[in-house]
């Protein structure tokens, strides 16, 4: 689907005011199918910006998480990692709490309050700064809200909360519901999170601006979908960086399926999808006239899965890295072509079973190696280079930031958990990806050709814990330590579950997809310039042997 170029802040965007385009999303929220007439804008392959906010999934989902204000620390954690926009956080001054609590019951405001906290980020700290100086503003409360049409119940929020317990999900029931929906109407009846509380060194704090929100949700994808919680942040820190000055252009894959669910749009942006290889050249067709028209100060992405972007489509990705036009590559890896069934790329594990490869008698599962999108982009002239994870915000928002800083060609390969595909559980998304950079399976790095006269000067291996060893050496509670490596990741995803024994011992192809992640890692750090000392004390062993 082709989007025309509609930015909207009012309430009502513009498009919504048609009586046909009204009429078509009043029929699909109550049930209509496609029986409906062609209306203007699907003759014309348009989907109108944003329509994806009125999508209603609480019919739907069969959970809501429910929010316990006196656990909560405002990390943030559970917005940031949401795949559907349906949890957002809000600073409220006094004030602007008893403002709004008036339009509501007394009986509602009780429910209300409960849902505000006083926590040291937001109340603490700034009241006491507030006491030594009047004139800065005083301690504020926080809230988490829930948007009960947009929530689908994956239950990934309260993963990313984790052991602060604020978070915990509950049936939905008829006598529950339209608890959440007042809770949520207080939301969007309160003022925005005034200014003064966005902390601009802690990037994650972007999530408190109403502007945040370019991935509106409604979109048509599954449970806890990896893919859209990434592009929920990226869009975000776009928006941040030059307002509504950019566009996207898409490859075919799961990322346009799910963003054009007719008549469902979840992207404020506009965004065109072209043929599943060809939307960097698309792209460059694009910039050049952009540039040429005086749009220089506009950014243009192009989004693709690993199939798109390292198989069919790796050449014109290449051409498009090679032209030092200022276009920002986005790749949302999963390892797998998720849009068509699973099928292997090459960028899928060794021994990871995906259709096409599947696991059996004579080859267990994928037998090649797997293809390094980001380490060969660092190979193209002055190109600027990131790979990251969503849910290590710090690091993923710093390479969004700096790639768009960046005046040419940039790659940002994102890790991007497939539930179905990986087999793993709605709720799993963040803590896969997190395990992923832990176990060596996707480290991160960052590569700026202007970071030094070297190599290893331009390329930062920072995030990744235990930097200069072979695999993290991760404490537990009890003191010990434990080792995460490749075989940890591989026992935590269905996708290898046949490598393993009845007694959970690994296959040699297991282990033979160990030791190709265990190489990758060694020749970062061999390009990084990181010394490792575990492979120092393997070579003084085999000198002294």
């Amino acid at each position: 689907m082709t989007q025309r170029a509609i930015i909207y802040s009012e309430p009502t965007p513009q498009w919504y005011d048609s009586k046909r385009a009204r009429e078509i999303m009043e029929a699909y929220n109550s049930g209509a199918s496609s029986n409906q007439p062609a209306d203007e804008f699907v003759a014309c392959s348009i989907i109108p910006a944003g329509s994806g906010s009125y999508r209603d999934f609480s019919y739907i989902a069969p959970d809501l998480p429910e929010f316990k204000s006196e656990n909560c620390v405002a990390c943030m954690e559970c917005v940031q990692n949401c795949p559907d926009s349906a949890i957002w956080g809000k600073v409220i001054t006094p004030d602007g709490v008893e403002t709004t609590l008036g339009s509501f019951a007394p009986e509602t405001q009780t429910v209300l309050r409960d849902q505000l906290v006083q926590t040291t980020k937001y109340w603490k700290t700034y009241q006491k700064k507030h006491e030594s100086d009047p004139s800065s503003p005083e301690g504020a409360w926080f809230g988490i809200f829930v948007d009960p049409t947009k929530c689908k119940g994956c239950g990934e929020c309260v993963t990313a909360c984790g052991d602060h317990l604020a978070l915990s999900m509950i049936k939905k029931t008829k006598d529950n519901l339209p608890t959440f929906f007042s809770i949520w109407d207080f939301y969007k009846q309160s003022p925005e999170s005034p200014l003064a509380y966005v902390n601009p060194k802690l990037k994650g704090d972007i999530m408190l601006k109403s502007s945040a929100n370019q991935y509106v949700g409604g979109a048509g994808s599954c449970m806890g979908c990896g893919e859209t919680s990434a592009l929920r942040q990226l869009l975000a820190m776009v928006y941040e960086q030059v307002g509504n000055r950019y566009g996207i252009v898409a490859n075919t894959g799961c990322n346009t399926v799910y963003g054009s669910t007719y008549p469902y749009n979840p992207y404020r942006a506009p965004w065109v999808n072209s043929l599943f290889e060809n939307a960097a050249t698309v792209a460059m067709g694009i910039r050049a006239r952009w540039d040429q028209i005086g749009r220089r100060d506009h950014q243009l992405l192009v989004l693709g899965g690993d199939g798109s972007m390292l198989d069919i489509g790796f050449q014109a990705l290449s051409r498009m890295l090679s032209s030092g036009m200022n276009i920002k590559a986005i790749v949302l890896d999963t390892q797998v072509y998720s849009n068509t069934g699973g099928q292997a790329s090459t960028a899928t594990f060794i021994g990871q079973e995906a259709k096409m490869s599947v696991h059996g008698s004579a080859l267990r599962g994928k037998q090649e190696r797997r293809k390094e999108i980001a380490n060969i982009a660092m190979m193209h002239p002055r190109t600027f280079v990131a790979q990251t994870v969503g849910p290590m915000i710090s690091h993923f928002y710093k390479s969004v930031e700096q790639a768009l800083l960046f005046d040419g060609p940039a790659l940002i390969n994102i890790y991007t958990t497939c539930q179905p595909e990986h087999q793993v559980a709605d709720d799993r998304s963040c803590a896969q990806a997190i395990l992923a950079v832990e176990s060596r399976a996707f480290p991160v790095f960052i590569y700026n050709p202007e970071g030094g006269p070297t190599f290893s000067s331009r390329l930062s291996l920072q995030g990744n814990p235990s930097v200069k060893r072979d695999w993290h050496r991760r404490k537990r509670k009890d003191g010990t330590e434990e080792v995460v490596d490749f075989v940890s990741f591989a026992r935590s995803e269905g996708r290898f579950a046949k490598h393993f024994d009845e007694t959970g011992q690994p296959s040699d192809v297991l282990l033979v997809s160990k030791q190709d992640r265990l190489e990758n890692w060694r020749l970062l750090q061999e390009l990084a310039g990181v010394s490792n000392v575990d492979q120092v004390l393997e070579i003084e062993e085999k000198a002294g042997g």
